[in-house]
């Protein structure tokens, strides 16, 4: 299990998460009912058969949402509405009216409900316990924000809330092709979205290009900033972070995964454990080196 994409949010050291197995048994994932769109609910990291609702590791603990969402295709429920109020309009001679048109809309969902496919989902989440920060898979912040209060949810209480950078996340991204000083170990990629500031300005998306080139200058000079960057810590890490400080394209590169595949283990959750290791380890060097590089909030207990 490597994460993808990476939606953080800060809470306060200082929670306390004593109760938290306690109120993931109570918030598992329940099998949608029949008449339900959707169910949301806690389920094993290391599937839906195992037992163990969280996985924790140190100061990192893995948890993932389950989700069971019914496949209602609008398009079948409107051509199901028009043929009966067709009906209708042929026996009474006049139109449905508004009330009318909603009641049969619900009465056919109803009907359908209960013979609907099921598709299930599934969103992981890392909790940094030293940090302070929750790590969603996921480059939706709604997504992000769900998850989040799936956790609240079972706790209770939990005062997390999105990354704040004290300092404009593009001012130090347009910095850093310019030639700006970076953060030690960091570097470089071979992607960016560059934006005229002004509302409905040019967008120039570039990948496998050398950045600090002459054509990516002159965009620099007329005035574009950056609002995605692609970048790379050490040879450990590559991902492209945007302005909105969510981490998409996150990859461990060869120099991680090495140190994964130098040890030996006999079955498959040994192996789900040590990628989880690694992962929560290099996620939190990545938090550690763009804390500093964009002075992100604390979050207050």
């Amino acid at each position: 299990m490597f994460f993808r994409n990476l939606t953080l949010f800060r809470f306060p050291t200082t929670t306390k998460l004593d109760d938290l197995d306690t109120g993931l048994d109570e918030c598992q994932l329940k099998p949608v009912g029949p008449l339900e769109l959707s169910s949301r609910g806690f389920i094993s990291p290391f599937g839906r058969d195992a037992e163990a609702l969280s996985h924790r590791q140190g100061d990192a603990i893995w948890l993932a949402v389950g989700g069971e969402d019914k496949i209602l295709p609008g398009a079948v429920v409107n051509d199901m509405l028009q043929k009966k109020l067709a009906e209708i309009e042929q026996k009474e001679g006049r139109k449905p009216g508004g009330r009318t048109r909603k009641r049969l809309k619900d009465e056919l969902v109803t009907d359908l409900l209960p013979r609907a496919f099921v598709k299930p989902s599934r969103t992981d989440a890392l909790l940094d316990l030293g940090h302070g920060i929750v790590v969603v898979d996921t480059s939706s912040r709604k997504s992000g924000e769900n998850v989040v209060s799936e956790i609240r949810r079972a706790l209770g209480s939990f005062p997390a809330l999105p990354l704040n950078a004290e300092v404009a996340p593009r001012s130090v991204l347009t910095g850093w092709v310019a030639g700006d000083p970076m953060p030690e170990g960091l570097s470089l990629g071979d992607e960016c979205e560059l934006r005229d500031p002004i509302d409905q300005g040019a967008v120039v998306k570039v990948q496998r290009m050398e950045l600090q080139s002459d054509e990516i200058a002159k965009h620099l000079e007329s005035g574009k900033q950056v609002t995605r960057l692609a970048l790379t810590l050490d040879d450990h890490v590559s991902f492209v972070l945007g302005e909105d400080l969510v981490v998409r394209k996150f990859k461990l590169l060869d120099g991680a995964v090495d140190e994964l595949e130098s040890t030996e283990r006999d079955d498959m959750r040994a192996e789900l454990d040590a990628r989880f290791i690694l992962m929560s380890a290099e996620v939190r060097r990545l938090f550690t080196v763009l804390e500093g590089a964009l002075k992100l909030s604390k979050a207050e207990a």
